[in-house]
């Protein structure tokens, strides 16, 4: 069961949580903000038990070394490595806030079994931008996201929203939504012993 606390979110030691939302909702500059990040990093970074994986690392560390090859193939290869990253930071004991753009249930499933297959809780951290702010957040950073790929993600935003604000957060044990306001006020993620027993359920705003 996932606590709110003030300005800190509460999880289970050994969570896996995905930080996801539309293209430009703020997920990063989140992640930034709350683990010291600059921005420039290539590799995941460790704040105490907790692994910090983003999948733009993934995207860096093959900056350059993948020009031959088509977009397609770049973009698989990127995924698998942000993915390789996630299971060997649950294999190593880790708690996990992974930064994942797509929201598609084939994508969420894979990470729902890689949680279970290392006995970690799987969790959702929803941060739901407006379309139009979103869009201004791609065009401040420089990528903006193809109309058709933008598009693509909306629907599959839209669906899970709904289905979470419905109380169903599947295939996770729990969800929660923030907008970009409350993301700004968030303190801390924190993986902790969480008494209470009984069937988890969402948390949502």
């Amino acid at each position: 069961m996932l606590r709110v606390e003030g300005a800190r979110l509460r999880y289970p030691p050994g969570a896996l949580v995905i930080l996801t939302g539309l293209p430009g909702a703020g997920k990063t500059t989140l992640l930034r903000r709350l683990y010291g990040m600059h921005g420039a990093e290539s590799l995941p970074v460790t704040s105490g038990a907790v692994a910090v994986i983003d999948s733009a690392q993934s995207k860096r560390h093959w900056q350059g070394r993948l020009a031959w090859a088509p977009y397609p193939v770049r973009r698989a290869v990127v995924f698998v490595t942000h993915v390789t990253r996630i299971r060997q930071a649950l294999t190593q004991g880790h708690a996990v806030v992974a930064h994942n753009r797509g929201c598609g249930p084939y994508v969420l499933r894979g990470f729902a079994w890689l949680a279970r297959r290392h006995g970690a809780d799987f969790h959702l951290l929803l941060l739901d931008a407006p379309p139009d702010e979103a869009l201004a957040g791609q065009r401040a950073r420089g990528r903006v996201v193809a109309a058709r790929t933008f598009a693509r993600h909306q629907r599959r935003w839209d669906s899970l929203l709904a289905r979470v604000k419905g109380g169903d957060p599947a295939p996770a044990a729990g969800a929660r939504i923030m907008d970009r306001a409350e993301a700004g006020l968030l303190e801390a993620i924190v993986f902790d012993s969480i008494s209470g027993t009984g069937p988890r359920r969402p948390s949502r705003t």
